[in-house]
C-alpha cells in the first residue's frame, strides 16, 4: 500500500499535490486529491483571492462543500468553498438571490476553490499528504448515502408555499420599482434631444389597447363580421366583371376573325382575270 501511494504521489502534475482521502474507515483503497495554490493575476477581481485560496482537483461527488471544509479546518479558519463543474476565471458574480430558480446541481467528479481566511491555511493544507488518508466520513459528521440521501434530497425539493410567495412578491417588487424608475427616467428625458441633435420617440402617447370585457369582445367580433361581409360582396363584384370583361374580349376576338374572312373575299372577288 506504501509503494502505490508513493507511486500516485510521484505521478501527481507538476505544481501539484496529492493528499490520499477515504469516505470512511472501512474503505481500504484511498482516493487521491490534487491540490495547488490558486495563482490569480493582480488587481484581478475575484471571489478566490491569491495566496489564501485552494486549488483542488479530483473531487469526488460524495464530497460536498461542508465536507471539504471540515476536511481542511484542521489546518486553518475557512472562509468560503466554491465547488464548480470546471475551472474557471473566478470573477466577482452576483450572488444568486433565489433559492428555487436557477439552482444548478454539480454532479459527477468537479473541481473546488477552498478559501482560508490566512496564507499559512495553504500552506499547512499542502503538507496534509505527509499524514494518513484524510476520513471524509466519520461519525460525527458522517455523510449520507443510498436510501438516507434519497430522502433527503427529495424532503429538500419539496418547496415550502409560503417561502416561495415571500420570493416571489419580493421579486416582483423590485421588478415593479426598477420599471418605475426606467419610466421616470424616460418621461424625463422625453422631448429632449442628445449630444447629435437627436430626438428619442417612445410608445407613450400610442392608442391603448381595448378593455377586456364582454361587451367589447361582442363589438369587435361584429366589426369582423361586417367586414368579411363587406369582402365577400366585394370579391362578388370583381369576379362579376372579370367575367364581363373575358365575354367582351370573345366576342372582340369572334368579330375579328369574321372580319378576316369578310375581307379575304373581297379581295378574291376583285382580282383581276384576263381570259
Amino acid at each position: 500500500m506504501a509503494a502505490a501511494k508513493e507511486r500516485v504521489v510521484g505521478a501527481a502534475p507538476a505544481g501539484y499535490t496529492a493528499l490520499a482521502v477515504k469516505f470512511g474507515e472501512r474503505q481500504r483503497s484511498p482516493h487521491y486529491l490534487l491540490v495547488k495554490e490558486h495563482q490569480v493575476r493582480e488587481g484581478a477581481g475575484t471571489t478566490h483571492p491569491s495566496r489564501r485560496t485552494l486549488f483542488v482537483l479530483n473531487v469526488p461527488p460524495y464530497c460536498s462543500p461542508d465536507s471539504l471544509s471540515r476536511l481542511f479546518s484542521r489546518c486553518g479558519n475557512v472562509q468560503s468553498v466554491d465547488i464548480c463543474e470546471k475551472p474557471g476565471p473566478g470573477e466577482k458574480k452576483e450572488k444568486l438571490k433565489s433559492k428555487f430558480f436557477n439552482c444548478k446541481t454539480v454532479t459527477g467528479f468537479h473541481v473546488a476553490y477552498v478559501v482560508f481566511r490566512k496564507p499559512s491555511g495553504v500552506q499547512a493544507a499542502k503538507a496534509l499528504s505527509q499524514e494518513g488518508p484524510l476520513l471524509i466520513s466519520t461519525e460525527s459528521h458522517p455523510v449520507k448515502t443510498g436510501i438516507s440521501k434519497w430522502i433527503a434530497s427529495y424532503a429538500a425539493s419539496v418547496v415550502d408555499q409560503e417561502e416561495l410567495k415571500a420570493e416571489v412578491d419580493a421579486y416582483m417588487q423590485d421588478y415593479d420599482k426598477k420599471i418605475a424608475k426606467e419610466e421616470a427616467k424616460a418621461a424625463k428625458e422625453e422631448g429632449v434631444p442628445d449630444e447629435e441633435g437627436w430626438v428619442k420617440v417612445t410608445r407613450k402617447g400610442r392608442k391603448p389597447g381595448l378593455p377586456r370585457t364582454e361587451a367589447a369582445n361582442l363589438r369587435v367580433l361584429e366589426k369582423e363580421k361586417q367586414k368579411r361581409a363587406r369582402k365577400e360582396l366585394l370579391n362578388f363584384y370583381a369576379w362579376q366583371h372579370r367575367e364581363t370583361k373575358r365575354e367582351h374580349i370573345a366576342q372582340l376576338r369572334k368579330k375579328f376573325e369574321e372580319d378576316k374572312q369578310r375581307i379575304a373575299l373581297m379581295r378574291a372577288q376583285r382580282k383581276f382575270r384576263p381570259y
